[in-house]
């Protein structure tokens, strides 16, 4: 049997741990605050908001930037990767729940179902958004609302559309002279079930990736032209 004294021992160097176990956790969040820019979660100046959009796509009708990213990608942009919301999400709630620590989750762009653009995370940055490191070092992500709940997850054609023209215009700002879509991780055109066990994009989206590449390049060589 341990002594009381041994025991109030015990009990100290276990607060002392802890103590300094809680420490070390506050110190390393601090400094990981200190390395994010500082336009993170928060409402942007009008100035800041024609500073973002010219570094960024042009269509964005709207900004809040998540802290759940790596600034900068380690990999030039070569790839863009559809998502779908999985509900019909307004592009501020959306922001709202990137913009949470513990969510540990975002995406480069957002489509609402009225075909107005989000940006949550600059290009230049590393969204969390794909389940893997590689291939949202390398894209560009793209959320997309859903006009229908479950089934084959549709979306608008509002939406549709705005996805085919923020596709071609991060096709052409980045270099990408074509969009391919192979049905695996080795085109230019990636889905989130190709990383993680998941329907995303839904059966609609799935369904118009072919379509989308090909109406993009069509677009992408319709401008050389």
């Amino acid at each position: 049997m341990k002594s009381q004294k041994e025991r109030f021992r015990s009990i100290w160097l276990l607060l002392l741990g802890f103590g300094l176990w809680a420490g070390v956790v506050f110190i390393l969040c601090l400094t990981a605050d200190r390395h994010l820019p500082d336009n993170i979660a928060r409402r942007l100046t009008e100035q800041e908001m024609r500073e973002v959009a010219e570094r960024n796509s042009p269509l964005i009708d709207y900004v809040y930037l998540s802290p759940n990213a790596n600034f900068p990608r380690k990999a030039p942009v070569c790839k863009v990767t559809v998502h779908h919301m999985a509900d019909e999400l307004t592009l501020e709630e959306l922001g709202d729940v990137f913009a949470r620590r513990d969510r540990r989750a975002s995406a480069n762009y957002a489509i609402d179902t009225k075909g107005r653009v989000a940006l949550y995370v600059e290009e230049d940055n590393r969204a969390w958004t794909s389940s893997n490191r590689e291939n949202d070092d390398q894209a560009v992500t793209i959320e997309v609302a859903n006009d229908r709940i479950g089934g084959d997850w549709h979306v608008s054609d509002e939406a549709y559309a705005k996805l085919v023209e923020l596709c071609t215009d991060i096709c052409r700002r980045n270099g990408i002279e074509s969009l391919e879509f192979t049905g695996d991780a080795s085109g230019s055109l990636t889905i989130h079930k190709m990383f993680a066990d998941t329907e995303c994009p839904g059966p609609y989206l799935e369904s118009r990736m072919e379509e989308l590449a090909a109406e993009v390049t069509r677009q992408l060589k319709k401008t050389e032209n």
